[in-house]
């Protein structure tokens, strides 16, 4: 039998297209005739292995997720039993050290893939890897000695920081012509129009200037629940 002139079509063929078109181009720009010939197949192919658009949406976000490190947590329900000293017990790292691998992490998958954010900030749905993540986030605080409900909105507030600061650039926000920072109308502007040539230092470092006050502030929040000394 003769060899097909295009690799046969596959789950994960499609999601890696839809991705790479997504990055180059925006959300927009994804359609079944686009991905179809990005694809050299028939549009109705692809049908076979996502029955709409939204569920192969659903597939290419989660493989966005899919890309973030969860091994700081140690496994679901492997996290021991270091409520006391708030460390997470042996299997898995202390749980603010854990919070901030797994923050950079997941802001180094969305920035490789910025134009998928606005769909992923819409939260898990089924997506198997994003529950994956909520449930290695959640129960990592609570084996910790977070109090359930508290461990859901920590994950929460973790979620909104981490996806808001994939959302754009601030940096890249600003003008670079120094000609509309006038001093007389934005007195301490003057050196706004450098930001943008800036833009990996400012944004990364406010990032992480967030990222280390939110520990921080979770910290105190932890050495306050009663039982721990």
């Amino acid at each position: 039998m003769a060899r097909p002139r295009t690799p046969l079509l596959s789950r994960e063929r499609i999601v890696a297209a839809a991705l790479r078109l997504i990055d180059d181009e925006g959300l927009d720009a994804l359609s079944t005739r686009r991905l179809a010939t990005e694809l050299s197949v028939s549009g109705p192919s692809l049908y076979n292995h996502f029955a709409t658009k939204d569920e192969l949406l659903d597939a290419v976000v989660d493989s966005v997720i899919g890309e973030v490190d969860l091994s700081m947590f140690g496994g679901a329900g492997a996290v021991g039993s270091g409520a006391a000293a708030g460390t997470g017990g042996a299997a898995g790292a202390p749980w603010a050290e854990a919070l901030r691998d797994w923050a950079r992490s997941y802001r180094a998958a969305l920035a490789a893939h910025p134009n998928i954010v606005p769909v992923l900030a819409q939260g898990p749905g089924r997506r198997p890897n994003a529950l994956r993540l909520a449930d290695a986030v959640f129960g990592h605080l609570v084996e910790a000695g977070w109090p359930r409900g508290q461990a859901t909105r920590i994950g929460a507030l973790m979620r909104y920081f981490v996806t808001g600061s994939a959302l754009a650039s601030f940096a890249a926000g600003f003008p670079a012509d120094a000609e509309v920072y006038d001093a007389a109308d934005y007195p301490h502007l003057g050196e706004a129009h450098r930001l943008a040539g800036h833009r990996g230092t400012v944004d990364e470092g406010a990032f992480e200037t967030g990222l280390e006050a939110l520990l921080d502030g979770l910290c105190l929040r932890f050495a306050r629940l009663p039982g721990q000394p």
